[in-house]
């Protein structure tokens, strides 16, 4: 969930990244890699076992709790992998020895399209499973989970809606609107508009802040909006000529040159600093966000952040729950990954951790529908959300996506936001870096 390198760590569990992309220990853990124990335990209950990265938060909304007491005769048995960039090297090698696998895996949203094309045969087609509904999924969330052959092999969590959460205050003081409504027109339906925007705010900037927190931020809201990014429908690479890549990169540039960030890397410790700090006035912001803006700004900034509609809908983050076909407990871990990924679970879910539904179905349930978060002037949260999810654009997601767009921001961006090399010497620097990931 989104979960999630500096930041190429932290946004393969992120982009990567619903709320388990923010943190997370081994809870209740077997050591990561031991064979599932499954089976029945001293009690005579079946024990189904569930691997994670990150923080999931079905444990701490206490979903585990009531499925156990739904179903007297299972126990759950959670362990999670803080990272997923270590995570997931160790699921493509239990898959290959057919050991070592839980019961349900978790997939984040940029492995899910490998999973899909080279290891469908390994999971159970959960399309075909009971108590599962396609139906009430978003289209474009069971799309990226399904091979060609037709086969499902993840079960949709959460997803990563686009919001922009702001700073009311520095806003005012640079003379722009603070009203959520008139805040999203500044740049209802282009980007352009939101990057114009910052630089009336730098005009009047109160002393030591700027508009936005990083030019990678930038690139991957803008970018997450399209189709097709890095690969088109058929499967070819196109991110050299793809023009959804060349706005998003011109925008990102056009922010460094104004001067318009903070120069951050996201998910540093510095970057939670400025939190802390209101070093910056504005931030792309997925649900899972809201947590962290939270967490790291701290009491001081209660009321002081607000959340107002993304230029357009993109998606950033998002996870999937899969069942390998040698799990020792299959059939009731796919009726566990069917509950927990059903409407009524999934609005809990977010409720109790801000991760939103991929379950279009949830959004009519009063938990999502009305939801407002006190921090942020009881911004309507669900409504905001939703919207922006059902215009979502089904996302061509290739088997290298996150590392193209890791290369991306955390090489070619940052070297020319940090280091003052050129526009083109970072996009240079990045296609490097993409062609040793493509070479792997």
């Amino acid at each position: 969930m989104s979960r999630t390198s500096g930041r190429a760590v932290v946004l393969a569990a992120v982009a990567a990244l619903g709320a388990g992309l923010l943190a997370g220990c081994a809870e209740d853990s077997d050591e990561p890699g031991s064979a599932s124990p499954g089976g029945k335990d001293g009690n005579g209950k079946t024990t189904v076992t569930i691997g994670v990265f990150g923080v999931f938060g079905y444990k701490q909304a206490g979903l585990y709790d009531e499925y156990e007491k739904l179903n007297p005769g299972v126990t759950i048995k959670e362990t999670s992998i803080e990272r997923v960039d270590q995570y997931y090297p160790q699921l493509l090698t239990h898959l290959g020895t057919g050991s070592g696998l839980q019961d349900i895996q978790a997939v984040e949203v940029g492995n899910i399209a490998e999973v899909a094309a080279r290891h469908a045969d390994r999971f159970v087609d959960l399309g075909k499973a009971e108590g599962v509904d396609k139906s009430s999924f978003l289209p474009w969330k069971w799309a990226q989970a399904t091979a060609e052959d037709g086969r499902t092999v993840g079960l949709g969590t959460d997803i990563g809606p686009m919001a922009i959460c702001y700073r009311k205050d520095l806003f005012k003081k640079a003379g722009l609107p603070t009203d959520r409504k008139e805040v999203g027109k500044l740049w209802a339906g282009d980007w352009q508009k939101y990057v114009d925007a910052g630089k009336d705010y730098m005009a009047k900037a109160p002393k030591g802040t700027v508009f936005v927190d990083a030019a990678g931020g930038v690139y991957n809201a803008a970018v997450s909006g399209n189709a097709e990014r890095y690969y088109d429908k058929s499967g070819k690479l196109i991110y050299k000529d793809s023009p959804a890549v060349k706005e998003a990169w011109d925008l990102a540039m056009e922010v460094v040159d104004g001067k318009m960030t903070a120069k951050l890397k996201q998910f540093d410790k510095t970057w939670d600093q400025a939190y802390a700090n209101g070093r910056f006035a504005t931030v792309s912001c997925p649900p899972w966000m809201l947590g962290y803006i939270k967490e790291k700004a701290g009491d001081k900034a209660e009321d002081q952040w607000d959340v107002a509609p993304a230029p357009k809908p993109a998606n950033w983050g998002g996870s999937f729950l899969s069942v390998p076909e040698a799990a020792r407990n299959k059939d009731e871990a796919v009726k566990l990954a069917a509950w927990l990924t059903a409407p009524e679970q999934q609005a809990k879910l977010f409720e109790k951790q801000a991760s939103f539904p991929s379950s279009q179905a949830a959004y009519d349930l009063p938990a999502v529908a009305g939801a407002k978060h006190e921090y942020f002037d009881d911004a309507p949260i669900g409504r905001i959300f939703a919207d922006a999810a059902k215009g979502i654009p089904t996302l061509v997601v290739g088997e290298k996506d996150l590392a193209i767009q890791t290369a991306i921001t955390d090489v070619g961006v940052l070297q020319v936001e940090q280091q003052g090399k050129t526009p083109d010497q970072g996009w240079d620097a990045a296609l490097k870096n993409i062609d040793n990931a493509l070479d792997q």
